[in-house]
């Protein structure tokens, strides 16, 4: 893969993060209630913490070309997510929300986007180290979709329970 390309993902990648960023800060900013501002607004830090990695990548792969990718890739701290997403007092702020279930689904449909893009992007990269990276990427994205994903199915069911309607 050429620089060129490489650069390209990268810049993707970013935008990618700003892109979630703008999404749950205006989420966050909406929802009324105190653990539903809460949990969107650590998406959004989320966001801003990927973006600063991704900057950081971006100039040592300026100096360091493909060896840039091959520094000790830290996990995200997804682990605060999923227990806020799972805390007592966030299920109970949102039961009967419309709004949060559909920034809920618009936030897997982003998640969703990220991964194939960056799993796409490591099926085509040549250096290994690269393509670690990009699986890298996928991963983190996937970990924000997964903690989505549950949270909203479980949303979704007690809702219908709650609503009397049961399609099973």
């Amino acid at each position: 893969m050429d620089k060129d390309k490489i650069n390209s993902v990268l810049r993707r990648a970013y935008q990618i993060e700003i892109d979630g960023y703008t999404f749950y800060s205006m989420a966050a900013d909406k929802a009324e209630k105190p653990a539903v501002q809460e949990i969107f607004s650590k998406l959004a830090e989320d966001e801003v913490q990927h973006q600063l990695y991704l900057k950081e990548i971006m100039g040592n792969y300026e100096d360091q070309g493909v060896a840039a990718f091959s520094v000790a890739q830290r996990s995200p701290e997804e682990r605060a997510v999923s227990s806020m997403i799972f805390s007592e007092s966030f299920k109970k702020q949102i039961e009967g929300t419309e709004f949060e279930l559909g920034v809920l689904s618009i936030g897997m449909t982003l998640e969703t986007r990220a991964m194939r893009y960056f799993s796409g992007a490591a099926d085509k990269a040549d250096e290994a180290e690269v393509r670690d990276f990009y699986v890298f990427l996928a991963d983190w994205e996937k970990q924000h979709f997964e903690a989505l994903q549950n949270l909203y199915n479980g949303l979704r069911m007690d809702n219908w329970a709650d609503g009397g309607f049961s399609p099973f």
